[in-house]
């Protein structure tokens, strides 16, 4: 259970990145719920999920190893 949730959390700060990247060359692919698409809310949004999953990540290591 414990490595089934540090994949897990490892394959979304993965995702994150890649729907980073592809915000910052054209925002209108990731941002596609919202109403207006510009870099900066690509990195306030998908950069708030990366540093929460990085937290967690951080966090469940130090709490399961």
């Amino acid at each position: 259970m414990v490595e089934a949730v540090s994949v897990m959390l490892e394959l979304l700060i993965g995702l994150c990145l890649i729907s980073i990247f592809l915000g910052l060359i054209k925002p209108v692919i990731v941002l596609w719920f919202l109403d207006r698409f510009n870099r900066l809310k690509v990195l306030k949004v998908y950069g708030g999920f990366l540093l929460a999953l990085i937290l967690i990540r951080v966090f469940w290591m130090y709490v399961f190893r």
